[in-house]
Parts: structure tokens; sequence; C-alpha cells
């Protein structure tokens, strides 16, 4: 069985991962959407809220799964069987660190491939951290996000 890894912070989940998750899902027998678990980023949502959101989105994929995960991501994928990690690239200004982080995982763990791949061009400007800040300002993220994820920051930024 082929498994891919899509690792993130997923802060929150927007169509742009979503894109990438079927995308994914159509080469792999097998896809685990990893939650990574990193304080340091200061995250809207908890782990445990971002790894329910993401559980809800890719509940109707056959093949895909949701888990979590913290440390080197080499050492979750060795745990987890797979052969690859998949990483969503927006644009050229994402490829630089991308790389640098394949180059670095491979020289770590040579047996596992780093596969970059490009969400549709509608969502090539979108980010989290974008999102956030446009539901933060009130402004209708509705094209950016599945309605989960929409209600998910209204509660979110209500209580803030």
């Amino acid at each position: 069985m082929r498994t891919a890894i899509y690792p993130g912070s997923f802060d929150p989940l927007t169509n742009g991962h979503l894109d990438v998750v079927q995308r994914a899902a159509k080469l792999f027998d097998r896809v685990i959407v990893a939650v990574a678990r990193n304080e340091g980023k200061k995250p809207l949502f908890s782990h445990q809220e971002r790894l329910e959101l993401v559980r809800q989105e890719v509940a109707g994929l056959g093949n895909v799964e949701a888990d979590t995960f913290e440390g080197l991501l080499v050492d979750y994928v060795e745990h987890k069987q797979a052969q690859a990690i998949v990483r969503g690239l927006r644009a050229v200004s994402d490829f630089e660190f991308e790389f640098q982080l394949a180059l670095m995982n491979r020289k770590l763990n040579e047996r596992i491939e780093t596969i970059f791949m490009m969400p549709k061009d509608t969502y090539t400007f979108l980010s989290s951290r974008i999102v956030k800040e446009i539901a933060h300002l009130g402004g209708d993220v509705s094209a950016f996000v599945r309605p989960n994820v929409q209600a998910a920051l209204r509660r979110k930024f209500q209580s803030v």
C-alpha cells in the first residue's frame, strides 16, 4: 500500500489544503493528513480543534484519514510506514523553504520522498494566515474554507 503523509499546522484547514488532499488521494492508496503539534506558532485553534476540523473535512474521502504528530516528521513517516511526504506549493516564494525542508528530510532518511503539489490556480493566493485575518476583521471567508471551518472561525473570534 502506497501511503503519503500530508503534514501541516492546518490553522485552519483551507480549501487549498483540501484541494491538495484530494489530488494526493488520487495518487496514493492512503493519505494521512497529519496535524503538527507546534505550539511555537501560537495557533488560533488548539491541537485537538485542528485535528477535529481536519477529520470532519476528510471524512468523505475513503482513503484519507486525519492524525496528529509531534517531533521529527521523518520519524512519524517511518512509524506510519509511508513512502512519501506531500507538500503544497502555492507560489514560487514557497519553493525555496519547501525545497530546503525536503533536502533536510532526505538527509535524515533517504528512503522518504517529498512530492510537491500545486493547488488549483484559484487557491494559489490562499493561506491560513490570510483566512484568519479576514475572519478576525469580520470578512466573509466562505470562498476559502468549508462551512464547518467557517463556523469554527466565527465562534473563535466571537469569544475573543
